[in-house]
């Protein structure tokens, strides 16, 4: 009886996790451009042809954007340069634990 029981339970397992890999992704579905489907392949060039295309050139828009997080990520980064674990609490840590005899 216990051998039908184990089995069962590995039956349903083993049903539950081939359904969980049949699951969709919606957010991936949704930030596909619309048509790319109908789109042709893009066309295969040498290497070289592509190391020695024009070096991309970022507008003003986007510098200022870019500079913009970059500022804000300095600004969090400096935030988290203080200690973890504040002063008090570390001198506590530091004494131990005193087990009661």
């Amino acid at each position: 009886m216990r051998l039908s029981t184990s089995l069962s339970c590995l039956t349903l397992v083993a049903a539950l996790a081939t359904q969980s890999g049949c699951a969709q992704f919606p957010e991936l579905d949704a930030a596909r451009t619309p048509g790319i489907e109908y789109a042709p392949f893009p066309a295969i060039l040498p290497l070289d042809t592509l190391v020695r295309g024009a070096e991309p050139r970022a507008t003003p828009e986007m510098r200022a954007g870019i500079e913009g997080r970059v500022s804000g990520l300095r600004a969090r980064a400096e935030a988290l340069q203080g200690p973890v674990v504040p002063a008090t609490d570390r001198t506590r840590m530091d004494d131990g634990v005193t087990l009661p005899e």
